[in-house]
């Protein structure tokens, strides 16, 4: 034993473990009278927040709900699905948070799966969650929440949201969890080649993320936060818990309408917001006047899946100011940053963009990052050009795959997160991803990056939104088949838009197939690709 370690233990004054249910606390106690929530004509105050997940976590416990439970939630972003981030942990338990656009069967694997023990369901989603409930081998218990904003329907479950929460207790004595490595929440990934796997996240690394959410972001105090990201993925990248933490305002918002962002933006000051590239894309293309009037600076993050530099360049041109991340359901959401070096200020705006685009570095919280070879874990050289797997590790890192550890041992195989994605590493140490390994275009032994050609088909004036998959091929065993939605009142051909990216692109890599119409999304706005490469299989030529 050294002289550090003679007499110096952990003890209840010097040790607590990290959760981010301190931040609500700390909120209401500094902010009572400051807005935590912003619903319709509906304001909670801070003050007014801690209350209600207090009275709801009693009431949940008095209806038997323990420490390791399942509380499951399909909601949209609405001030219920907040407070649930808080009063579901403040139980111990483990709140499970589900994609509101699933069907019947995926809900119900969920459930089981999760072994639900109580389930919230907005009037929105009554019918498939009836249904999901019925057929799920369990029996939680149904509380139904009512949203002024939306209208009520048929009641499902027991007892009605506002009921259960003045059932509780106000005076309800809760506790921090004895281990900072207790679950947290538990989301499950997209399951598009099978059953979806449950990603389970722990107190500490959503107190560390939400903290690392606000010094990327350089939030400070107050921030005035619009909700366009669903609070279902990813915990909403863990902001519930960051605005907690900057005392900030929660601007709801149950559906993602470009024209009410725009509303919203004005008349509540927002100063930040989430989305995926598709979102973005979406105001670029709202009517101008509609986007008049915006006169302070909104920050804007995005990820989800690379976004073309067009589209960041035009996010800036329109004074919002992009910062770009990058993560994985699997890192609690963004984990790394494209952290801006004031030198590129000076650079033309086009290339700006380009840098922008880039994935980045590994943020404050992340311990660490490489691109390497996926099979020997030996990292590629800083070249710009050879491609390997992203990894990392740190303590915003999932605890594992619930009830699948071999997919957890494959996952952290050589004490790495495997994250799947393709990427190069610039000489300045920024990733810049190329693609999912599933999404990479392998053409007569040649590797097609299909972030590369969407990049320039996002430079073609009359296109709004693109992607890029394969299609087999007889002789070449793949190549590039592009699935293109044009702007309104756009007309071209696809023999036009082939030549335009000849012009671009090595000719190798342009598209020989292009598919006109509108590209299926998934609930966060990523692109379903899975769905495009079975259409392009399908296209007869």
């Amino acid at each position: 034993m050294n002289l550090f370690d003679m007499s110096l233990d952990k003890n209840p004054a010097n040790y607590v473990s990290l959760s981010p249910l301190t931040f609500l606390k700390r909120a209401a106690d500094v902010y009572p009278n400051k807005i935590a929530c912003i619903h319709g004509e509906q304001k909670i105050t801070w003050a007014e927040t801690y209350l209600r997940c207090v009275k709801l976590a009693s009431a949940l416990a008095s209806r038997g709900v323990k420490k390791g439970d399942t509380v499951s939630a399909m909601l949209p972003n609405i001030p219920a699905m907040f407070e649930l981030h808080f009063a579901v942990p403040m139980l111990g338990a483990v709140l499970h948070s589900i994609n509101t656009r699933l069907d019947v069967k995926s809900v119900a694997f969920q459930l089981d799966h999760a072994e639900s023990k109580a389930v919230f369901i907005d009037a929105e989603f009554a019918d498939v969650m009836a249904t999901a409930v019925k057929e799920a081998e369990v029996s939680p218990l149904v509380i139904d929440v009512e949203d002024a904003t939306f209208g009520s329907r048929q009641a499902i479950g027991e007892v009605e949201y506002e009921m259960l929460v003045a059932e509780g207790n106000e005076t309800f004595q809760w506790s921090l969890p004895e281990d900072e490595w207790q679950s947290i929440t538990l989301n499950y990934t997209s399951g598009t080649t099978g059953n979806p796997k449950g990603i389970v996240y722990h107190h500490r690394g959503a107190y560390l993320n939400a903290l690392n959410n606000i010094v990327t972001w350089d939030m400070g105090n107050h921030p005035i936060y619009l909700w366009t990201l669903p609070m279902f993925h990813c915990n909403g990248w863990c902001f519930p818990w960051s605005l907690a933490a900057s005392a900030g305002t929660n601007v709801c918002l149950r559906s993602v309408l470009p024209k009410t962002i725009f509303k919203l933006i004005k008349s509540e000051k927002i100063d930040h917001f989430c989305g995926a590239p598709t979102v973005l894309t979406m105001l670029i293309n709202t009517p101008e006047k509609h986007q008049k009037g915006i006169e302070h600076e909104v920050k804007v993050m995005t990820a989800g899946a690379a976004p073309p530099a067009a589209v960041i360049q035009k996010m800036e041109e329109m004074s919002f100011s992009v910062t770009h991340v990058y993560g994985l359901t699997e890192t609690y959401g963004p984990c790394t940053v494209c952290a801006w070096h004031d030198e590129w200020d000076e650079l033309p705006s086009d290339e700006q963009a380009a840098l922008r685009a880039r994935q980045g570095v590994r943020s404050a919280m992340l311990e660490d990052l490489m691109v390497a070879d996926p099979e020997t874990l030996e990292p590629m050289p800083k070249d710009g050009v050879s491609m390997g797997e992203v990894f990392m590790r740190g303590n915003n890192v999932m605890k594992g795959y619930l009830k699948n550890p071999s997919a957890s041992d494959e996952a952290f195989k050589g004490g790495w997160f495997h994250s799947g994605d393709l990427a190069v590493w610039h000489e300045d140490g920024y990733i810049d991803i190329k693609d999912r390994s599933k999404d990479i275009i392998i053409s007569g032994g040649e590797n097609i990056s299909t972030l590369e050609v969407e990049s320039v088909l996002y430079r073609h004036p009359a296109i709004l939104e693109a992607a890029v998959v394969a299609k087999y091929d007889d002789v070449w065993g793949e190549k590039p088949c592009a699935f293109v939605t044009l702007k309104e009142g756009e007309n071209v051909t696809e023999k036009e838009i082939i030549s335009f990216c000849r012009k671009n692109l090595a000719h190798y890599k342009a598209p020989k197939y292009v598919v006109f119409g509108g590209l299926p999304k998934t609930s966060t706005g990523k692109i379903q690709k899975f769905t495009l490469r079975k259409q392009a299989n399908e296209i007869k030529h």
